[in-house]
């Protein structure tokens, strides 16, 4: 348009054709601008740029690389390799049945029922990470020789339960699900539940714990206040920390896979709810930062409670010292919820 059309049109009309040439020669000079910078990057005029360029692209190698590990670490520890033992409930000692309980999702998982006395309690047996229900079968026998019902099952991502494991967030769900489906039965006590976990299944035991009147008594074995922690120590096994930044951005990147449960508080905060609960935290030795861990949560949880000390940690001790630590967790419950149908 000329600026003779452009008069014609008007005064305003003029002045928004000047306004729209200026902003597209602005556009134009800005685009000029970075494809300038972009080329200098590239191709660096001078040995300050070329310095310059070499850094950048170092920083962002080492970034990336340091990303990819952390990732990796992460990854490692989310999707364990599991070795799920296949076990037939129809010749096992003590003629459990199979009890399917649905989760979230709308799938279902299965579980064992070692029954006892009719209408006893039943006690919960949840297994630690990398570990399975057949790994725990004898603390199983244990309490049903002594007239406990006993359920337990495999949390997602072990033995026989597919899926990502999230260090007790979503496993929470698990148990509590597992609960409401033992409650609905006639042979267990419905209001009166014991639970037992080693390392996550004790964070899990400690969350339900804390918000279910249901739970009469419970023990936990080397727990921890936040999965958060019991990440960053599997991805410190790995000796890969000592690379800078790779346990943030592993933090980072389990906090971001978890973000539903990014307003999840320690389990610590809410550990004043099990006030009048029969409690036992039990220490290994042999994993010194979950064994700080559970002796603070010791600390901070209210009466009544004790405290135990053993040298390993339960999958590691030998048979006698299994027994011995088994005859210890029963006589705990028999204590807090003895096997009669009366509470």
């Amino acid at each position: 348009m000329n600026e003779r059309t452009a008069g014609a049109q008007g005064p305003e009309f003029a002045e928004n054709c000047a306004n729209i040439g200026f902003a597209e020669a602005r556009t134009h000079s800005a685009g000029s601008y970075w494809m300038a910078v972009f080329s200098e990057l590239r191709y660096p005029p001078t040995r300050l740029a070329k310095v310059f360029s070499g850094l950048l692209a170092l920083f962002l190698f080492g970034f990336a690389t340091v990303a990819t590990v952390s990732g990796f670490l992460l990854y490692q520890v989310l999707h364990p390799l599991r070795n799920a033992t296949t076990l037939n409930p129809d010749v096992m000692m003590g003629h459990p049945t199979t009890f399917d309980f649905p989760v979230s999702g709308g799938s279902a998982h299965e579980g064992w029922l070692f029954p006892g006395l009719r209408g006893a309690p039943a006690i919960i047996v949840c297994h630690g990470y990398l570990s399975q229900r057949a790994e725990v079968l004898t603390l199983v026998t244990a309490l049903q020789d002594h007239q406990f019902n006993v359920f337990l099952f495999d949390f997602m991502g072990h033995g026989t339960s597919p899926g990502t494991t999230t260090l007790g967030y979503r496993e929470t769900a698990e148990l509590r699900s597992a609960i409401a489906a033992l409650s609905s039965r006639d042979d267990v006590d419905p209001n009166h539940f014991g639970l037992w976990g080693v390392d996550m299944g004790g964070y899990v035991v400690l969350e339900v714990a804390s918000t279910d009147s249901r739970i009469a008594a419970f023990a936990v074995d080397d727990a921890y206040d936040d999965p958060r922690t019991m990440a960053q120590l599997e991805i410190q096994k790995s000796g890969l920390t000592a690379l800078p930044y790779v346990d943030r951005l592993s933090d980072f990147g389990f906090r971001m896979i978890n973000y539903a449960f990014r307003d999840e508080p320690p389990v610590s905060k809410r550990l004043a709810r099990t006030a009048g609960v029969p409690k036992l935290f039990i220490q290994s030795d042999d994993h010194p930062a979950l064994s700080n861990q559970t002796l603070q949560l010791f600390i901070k949880a209210p009466d009544p409670k004790s405290t135990l000390r053993e040298p390993q940690s339960y999958r590691d001790m030998s048979d006698d010292d299994r027994r011995n630590y088994e005859s210890q967790i029963v006589n705990f419950f028999l204590q807090s919820i003895p096997p009669t149908t009366t509470h």
